[in-house]
């Protein structure tokens, strides 16, 4: 089974469910020509998904068009089930970067004909994440940045205040559909800036001043 890593810590924590965020930023909204979301647009991935910092981000052979997108990610430590925004922070273990790769081409097509995103979505290594930073050593603090760099080149940076739905809003949603249990993974949506990479690519993203993932793009 899949695990991430605890910063400081001895081994990991198994990871179950990953529930992903769309269109959680307006701008990002806008750039896909979509409607901003008035409740959270919600998805899920497979354990199976998770990718470690390092390995590389293999493209099937059934696209020829993969994006990044680089989120913040929420790491469950507890369960929980119909949690309160206002106690949803009780059951965060910690925080840190992700990147949701998407086949555009494939999700398009899905789109088009009123199909799930699941393949384009929960192929094997579309979810890389960096470890875990306790939600102790953010003191407290909502505002965070995230960034994406291909090649060197910075293509996605944002505040995670720009969020529509903050982390709190997103655990008391989820938490009311599905029970969160511990080593769940939240990935808390995109935003703006999300663009495509080839084999050869190399992708950079980072939870500024705590974690870092670097990856290279290969061709399956």
């Amino acid at each position: 089974m899949k695990t991430v890593k605890i910063q400081g810590a001895d081994g990991g924590v198994q990871v179950g469910k990953i529930l992903c965020l769309g269109r959680n930023y307006a701008e990002h909204a806008k750039e896909m020509k979509s409607e901003v979301p008035t409740t959270p647009v919600v998805f899920l991935k497979p354990p199976s998904a998770l990718l470690t910092n390092g390995e590389p981000i293999v493209r099937p052979a059934i696209s020829h068009d993969m994006h990044h997108e680089v989120e913040l990610i929420v790491l469950i430590g507890k369960n929980g089930k119909n949690v309160s925004a206002a106690k949803a922070r009780e059951y965060v273990l910690g925080f840190g970067v992700g990147l949701d790769m998407t086949l555009r081409d494939v999700q398009a097509e899905a789109k088009k004909k009123g199909l799930p995103w699941s393949v384009a979505k929960g192929f094997d290594t579309s979810a890389p994440v960096s470890e875990i930073i306790p939600i102790g050593k953010f003191d407290g603090q909502n505002e965070m940045t995230i960034r994406c760099s291909v090649n060197g080149v910075v293509r996605q940076q944002t505040s995670t205040s720009k969020m529509i739905f903050s982390v709190e809003k997103i655990i008391e949603y989820v938490s009311g559909i599905f029970t969160l249990e511990r080593g769940d993974v939240i990935f808390t949506g995109t935003p703006e800036g999300v663009g495509p990479v080839v084999p050869g690519d190399n992708i950079e993203a980072e939870l500024a001043g705590f974690a870092k993932i670097t990856h290279q793009v290969v061709a399956a």
